[in-house]
């Protein structure tokens, strides 16, 4: 069941596609679609880690690869290993908070 990701989880699935540990960008796009069947469209993701970057999150770097093509890796920093989970503990908070709203969509749904 894929699909676009819903607003606000990008950021943290591209964390935790991270967490592992660096990857270059199209493998984040292949590990997100893999894991989980988000279909992310490069013209953002690359925004989106540009911005993480900015923000102390991610590092990235320049590595040449064994054809000759240098590839861009991210890593995630301490502060963004620090605000990935943050940021899982407030994810799970609110997927348990709407489990009991969402009941009544699961029995219509049978």
């Amino acid at each position: 069941m894929g699909g676009p990701a819903p607003q606000g989880s990008l950021e943290l699935a591209i964390l935790a596609s991270l967490w592992p540990g660096r990857l270059y960008g199209l493998e984040i796009l292949r590990r997100l679609e893999d894991g989980s069947g988000l279909t992310v469209p490069e013209g953002t993701v690359y925004p989106l880690l540009s911005r993480l970057r900015g923000e102390g999150l991610v590092d990235a770097e320049w590595v040449e690869g064994e054809a000759g093509h240098p590839r861009k890796y991210y890593r995630l920093t301490p502060k963004g290993r620090r605000y990935a989970l943050q940021m899982r503990r407030s994810w799970s908070s609110i997927a348990a908070s709407l489990e009991s709203l969402l009941a009544p969509l699961r029995k219509e749904g049978r």
